[in-house]
């Protein structure tokens, strides 16, 4: 990675880690991934954006392997889904050989254009919910 990738990345993280992740989950209709902590085994809560297509919410990560959630998704694909106040079982798959660009325009305007902005690594997922 570039030192200028590698310092927008620590400089978005740590901004999304302290101030935008803390107040984006805090409001009821903000959609949420919930992992399993690949070391700790606890529920991490993490703001996303998405969209639901039938049985199954798509999203694209703007890091890629390098997101603390995408590596949670590698050691346990069981996640969770809040998608307008109700929480969704499913199981998350990376999909590499998507057009994440292609894809975000699919996706709600908002969050796709901060993902295409900061964004160095987009990687698409699915996640197929079970109920």
């Amino acid at each position: 990675m570039s030192r200028y990738r590698e310092i927008k990345f620590r400089a978005v993280t740590s901004f999304q880690r302290r101030i935008g992740n803390p107040i984006l989950s805090r409001l009821p209709q903000q959609t949420l991934l919930e992992t399993t902590g690949r070391k700790s085994g606890l529920p991490r809560r993490t703001p996303i954006g998405g969209r639901r297509i039938g049985r199954a919410f798509w999203f694209v990560s703007e890091y890629g392997e390098k997101s603390q959630y995408v590596r949670n998704i590698q050691a346990h694909p069981q996640v969770r889904v809040r998608i307008k106040g109700r929480w969704h079982a499913g199981i998350a798959h990376p999909i590499p050989e998507d057009d994440a660009r292609a894809r975000l325009k699919t996706l709600p305007r908002l969050n796709s254009t901060a993902v295409r902005a900061v964004g160095t690594h987009l990687l698409t997922f699915r996640v197929d919910l079970s109920d």
